[in-house]
């Protein structure tokens, strides 16, 4: 006669396989790792990617340029826009062989930027992806009074909708 064999008493005589190996290998793998770190970074080998160790040194590069401040700019949007009025402060980013000439040329520069932020739309002042937009605009206008090579940038400071 055949033997009937219960399949739950199979499974309870077999041991129950252990996760203990796979915790070895990964303990050993972590020891490893750890070490090689602390060893490149105790050889200094990370201080270019990290910012450099206790020793490290700012450096503070010449600069041949200055900043000239804008008065600001209060711009009326018109009776049909949300916000009433547009404030906007701006510095101007010039290299120092020009800072006379610039300084000598900002009611020109005030006009130009007046004139531009008086016919944007409100909805363009609205987007804030539109500012990078206005701003490299801006910029290139102040260029053309001003001729090539003396502005470097255009630093918006201030450019609120009130």
């Amino acid at each position: 006669m055949a033997e009937i064999t219960d399949p739950d008493a199979e499974a309870q005589e077999q041991p129950p396989k252990s996760g203990l190996k796979g915790l070895v290998v990964a303990l050993v793998g972590a020891v490893v790792a750890g070490g090689i770190g602390f060893g490149a970074s105790y050889a200094g080998l990370l201080d270019g990617l990290l910012g450099g160790g206790a020793d490290s040194h700012v450096v503070v590069m010449e600069t041949d340029h200055e900043f000239v401040p804008l008065e600001p700019i209060i711009v009326s949007l018109g009776p049909r826009a949300r916000a009433g009025s547009l404030k906007f402060t701006a510095q101007l980013e010039v290299e120092s062989d020009y800072t006379e000439n610039v300084v000598s040329m900002i009611p020109r520069i005030q006009d130009v930027l007046n004139t531009f932020l008086r016919a944007v739309e409100e909805s363009e002042l609205e987007d804030p992806g539109a500012l990078p937009l206005l701003r490299a605009q801006m910029l290139r206008r102040i260029q053309i009074v001003l001729g090539e090579g003396q502005v470097r940038d255009l630093l918006i400071t201030e450019f609120i909708l009130n």
